[in-house]
């Protein structure tokens, strides 16, 4: 309530004709009152009329009034400066800006414009547009919104509105001009052209919007393949980081066991050693000592006492044996068998590195690469493929590590699982196509579909958008004995190839190319169908076997 007694305060102490508190505020007999430069300049426009009138009530008064400025309402005014009303006056909201479009009427301080008008070739306020919402005589005059570039329709050489245009000059011009410079030429009027190149601007639109559609689900794309690209790049870290910390655990163990296997056998020979240093020292001992008796009774005068005493000192305790040391590398010999060891680990890791970083260059994202041309280019994008057994039909058998499937009579005793195919007997790998990869498949028997497809395929049921080409979520090609087809969204298209028994399957899934391949026994490839499309999501690849005894399995590519 405060605030909308603060916003009455300012409207009553506002001058109608200028917006801003008043000015050296005058009072006129009707009441109303207005800035003493803003109403003299009002009657200044009128002194011909020899009548003055109230912007406001439209009082007239005669002679023209004398203007005393009003000092009570000047002391209000002054008070509602001080408030600092001032500075947020709404009237600053209507005052036309550089950037804005300032109305043509008004006298000093110019008010934004609201509208142009292109048959006035002017633009105006609120108060000044009031008269071509009124009077008749500005019915038909067209208003646009406020521009800066009114006078650009005016024709330099004639000062005319330019009203036509010139389809031979391809500009607009006004009348004078169509029957001057460029009479004869191709002239119509520029609310026709205009109509003409309105449907041509739909068009444009109408392309611009469909070539967004496309790129927005491009874009889609490219997010999923960034997912995509994310998820096996981490997968493939976090695979790399444990396998080579497994390695490294293991040459640790290997290290610590050499070590406890030499610090034993040291331990045990240098005790060997210092046994048989004691007992030599012992023995040298013994025989100093007997050394000494010895030169004692060599200098023994007594004869009988010589001979007594001679027999017992004479002889000798047994010698310890002569000691043959071998001379030995000592552990040097390990020290080699090591180094020999390092070495053939440094040549095993030198030559799988080598393969493991020709397998991360291989990946490619986007790149204007050429399709393969030979098996050789094809084998570069190899990828080991697997069945999932739940999706497996129950009377598919799955072996070989899951890469073989058998088609038999029996149901087997599978668990009932949401993703298995319920009715054909179709299969998909446990493994995602995304990038570019290629893959073979070997197979017996009387029919078969190789297939990729979404993994939202319709798994439960016999209706076409479970069967693999039979929907728009999977494309297969269809071999048989003696011919082939492919399929897609129900869609048979004949092929002229023979299949033999080795299909070869070629994706590039951001190109949106797909191929499939009779592969010979010579490795031969022939192209049977190839695709362009665009892939939303990620593929799987998929095996339809027609009936029982057709087997088919994922080759081993190397």
């Amino acid at each position: 309530m405060a605030q909308k007694g603060v916003q009455l305060d300012r409207e009553t102490f506002s001058c109608s004709i200028c917006l801003d508190l008043l000015n050296d505020p005058v009072t006129l007999h009707c009441g109303h009152s207005y800035c003493m430069n803003c109403i003299k300049d009002y009657w200044d426009e009128k002194d011909n009329e020899e009548i003055y009138s109230c912007p406001q009530c439209r009082q007239t008064f005669t002679p023209r009034p004398l203007l005393l400025k009003n000092t009570m309402l000047a002391v209000l005014v002054e008070e509602l400066k001080k408030t600092g009303l001032q500075a947020a006056s709404p009237a600053d909201l209507y005052y036309a800006g550089p950037e804005d479009v300032a109305c043509d009427v008004c006298t000093g301080r110019k008010l934004k414009a609201l509208k142009s008008c292109l048959v006035c070739m002017a633009s105006y306020c609120e108060k000044h547009l009031q008269p071509h919402f009124e009077l008749p005589i500005f019915k038909n005059h067209k208003l646009v919104e406020p521009s800066k570039k009114l006078q650009e329709n005016i024709c330099s050489r004639h000062d005319e509105v330019m009203k036509m245009f010139c389809r031979t000059d391809q500009q607009c011009i006004c009348y004078l001009c169509s029957v001057d410079e460029h009479k004869g030429h191709d002239t119509v009027s520029a609310a026709a052209e205009r109509t003409e190149r309105q449907k041509e601007l739909e068009v444009s639109r109408q392309t611009i919007q469909q070539r967004i559609q496309d790129r927005e689900k491009d874009v889609k794309v490219l997010q999923q393949e960034v997912v995509a690209i994310n998820g096996s790049a981490d997968k493939a870290v976090e695979h790399s980081e444990k396998t080579f910390a497994e390695l490294i655990r293991l040459i640790q163990k290997r290290s610590s066991d050499v070590k406890q296997q030499v610090r034993a056998k040291q331990e045990t020979e240098v005790s060997r050693v210092k046994d048989l240093q004691e007992k030599l020292e012992q023995e040298i001992a013994e025989l100093k000592r007997k050394d000494a008796e010895l030169k004692t009774l060599s200098h023994t005068e007594d004869h009988n006492q010589f001979l007594h005493n001679y027999p017992s000192l004479s002889a000798l305790s047994e010698s310890t044996s002569s000691i043959h040391i071998r001379h030995l590398r000592y552990f040097e010999d390990v020290t080699a068998a090591v180094s020999k060891a390092r070495d053939k680990l440094q040549d095993v890791l030198r030559e799988t590195w080598t393969n493991i970083s020709q397998t991360v260059t291989t990946v490619d994202v986007l790149l204007p690469q050429p399709e393969p041309k030979t098996r050789t280019d094809f084998l570069r994008y190899s990828r080991e493929l697997t069945l999932d057994p739940n999706t497996a039909y129950t009377k598919l058998v799955l072996s070989k590590g899951n890469k073989r499937a058998s088609r038999m009579g029996q149901h087997q005793s599978y668990s009932s699982h949401p993703e298995r195919f319920t009715v054909y007997g179709q299969v998909l790998s446990a493994e995602s196509l995304t990038g570019r990869c290629y893959c073979e498949v070997e197979w017996r028997g009387n029919g078969i579909n190789v297939a990729v497809a979404y993994k939202n395929i319709s798994r439960a049921g016999d209706g076409m958008e479970c069967r693999f080409g039979g929907n728009d979520k999977s494309w297969a090609i269809e071999c048989l004995q003696n011919k082939c087809k492919f399929w897609s969204k129900n869609v048979q298209t004949p092929v002229s190839g023979l299949p033999s028994s080795r299909i070869g399957v070629y994706l590039d899934h951001s190109a949106g190319i797909l191929s499939f391949y009779s592969v010979s026994e010579t490795m031969t490839m022939t192209l049977l169908h190839r695709v362009q499309t665009t892939f939303t999501q990620p593929l799987y690849a998929g095996l339809w076997l027609h009936c029982c005894g057709v087997t088919a399995e994922f080759c081993k590519l190397k």
